[in-house]
């Protein structure tokens, strides 16, 4: 009986987590619109330099150096352009998806910064939504499995006692 509470007890709580995404994912989607805005506005301003300059972005980024400021300078750009075209691609495939294409697309909500944010202004609410219904439902049978498989692998003698 006590197995049964707690694998139940287990079970709800893995359906309530999960039901949680839809929202978590919508908030990182739209932070990482807000982080993308801002490093496009790094960028502009950097490439106009280039550009008033007559350079390209890369002959401006080989012209930076010569002492440690301007190669750590160089450094960080480099890096802010990197993170710049990946969080663009993120929220080009994140946009426009709904919930269940933005679970699909989980690996793509994996910075840390964004992700900070959108955990900070993130607040758990019961989903009466057909997508957190769907989610809950998910972790919950998710839940169910693994403690049936967890169940299965204990030693016969154990599975008597639990």
């Amino acid at each position: 009986m006590i197995v049964r509470t707690l694998t139940l007890v287990a079970a709800l709580s893995a359906g309530a987590a999960t039901s949680q995404f839809p929202e978590f994912s919508q908030q990182y989607a739209q932070r990482l619109g807000g982080a993308v805005d801002a490093l496009a506005e790094v960028v502009a301003d950097f490439d106009a330099s280039a550009q008033a300059e007559g350079l390209t972005r890369t002959q401006a980024l080989e012209q930076m150096q010569g002492t440690p400021f301007i190669d750590r300078r160089r450094a960080d750009m480099t890096r802010t352009f990197a993170r710049y075209d990946k969080l663009r691609a993120d929220l080009v495939a994140l946009d426009s998806a709904g919930p269940f294409m933005r679970a699909y697309h989980a690996t793509r909500m994996t910075d840390p910064e964004v992700a900070r944010a959108a955990w900070a202004a993130f607040k758990p609410a019961v989903p009466l939504t057909f997508a957190g219904g769907i989610f809950a439902a998910t972790g919950f049978v998710a839940m169910l499995l693994l403690i049936g498989i967890l169940r299965l692998l204990l030693p016969s003698g154990r599975r008597s006692m639990v």
